[in-house]
């Protein structure tokens, strides 16, 4: 019975697969201070949507030189352990989903540059037409305020009831996320948030972290899924 156990995998991008988090590191460098620390503040403290912000942030560049933007991100690191934790989930027969609220403009590029394939991936799009950042959102649902590229929906459309859900995470995107997922994997921001609204988590500093949790997770007899996020997904799954 433990062998058909099956985890799916929900892992946040920015600060976690990447070693910073990529959309602060462009709107810090090409964006005018003063609106884009205003977004930020505006965002972290839920004044405004993450789509808005988003929307602000690139409204907030007055022009970008591709050449620049490409070799910042290509200046970009990923945390080393995450290869481990990619080889573990195959071997496992884990799926594993990246949801970012970021842009696939940068992921992609990022995911060449180090190697990285074989993932399903869900963000925002962002494209560069004369020197402006044009964002664009597939995912968007009114209902998800923290993140544009809404991470509920994604989690409720690739696990069903069988399914243990896992999310890692980090970050202010994130916050919704955890909310439906039966085991939670947190640093910085996301952790600060699971304390404060006392979900259940685990903290951890690289996917090594999550591999030693993860084997000890597969190998109890019982096993039970958090009953506040079966609740919420019924509860999405209804909405539905």
């Amino acid at each position: 019975m433990i062998k058909n156990r099956q985890f799916k995998i929900f892992m946040d991008f920015d600060g976690t697969i990447s070693k910073q988090d990529v959309g602060e590191v462009i709107f810090t460098k090409f964006g005018e201070p003063d609106k884009v620390e205003k977004i930020i503040d505006d965002l972290l403290n839920d004044r405004i949507s993450a789509k808005e912000s988003w929307t602000k942030l690139c409204a907030a560049v007055p022009y970008v030189d591709k050449k620049q933007l490409d070799e910042l991100i290509d200046s970009i690191r990923v945390e080393p352990t995450i290869y481990d934790f990619i080889d573990y989930c195959n071997k496992e027969g884990f799926e594993i989903y990246v949801l970012s609220d970021g842009y696939d403009y940068y992921i992609n590029r990022i995911f060449n540059k180090h190697n990285i394939s074989g993932l399903t991936v869900y963000s925002n799009h962002l494209e560069i037409i004369d020197g402006k950042l044009i964002p664009s959102f597939p995912y968007y649902d009114e209902n998800c305020f923290s993140s544009a590229n809404c991470k509920r929906n994604h989690i409720i459309n690739h696990s069903s009831d069988d399914d243990f859900t896992v999310f890692i995470g980090d970050g202010n995107s994130d916050k919704d996320s955890v909310e439906y997922c039966d085991f939670v994997f947190a640093k910085d921001g996301l952790l600060r948030f699971c304390e404060m609204e006392r979900i259940t988590f685990f903290p951890f500093k690289d996917f090594n972290d999550v591999i030693k949790k993860l084997d000890e997770l597969k190998s109890k007899k019982r096993l039970k899924k958090r009953h506040r996020a079966q609740i919420k997904r019924q509860q999405a799954y209804m909405i539905e």
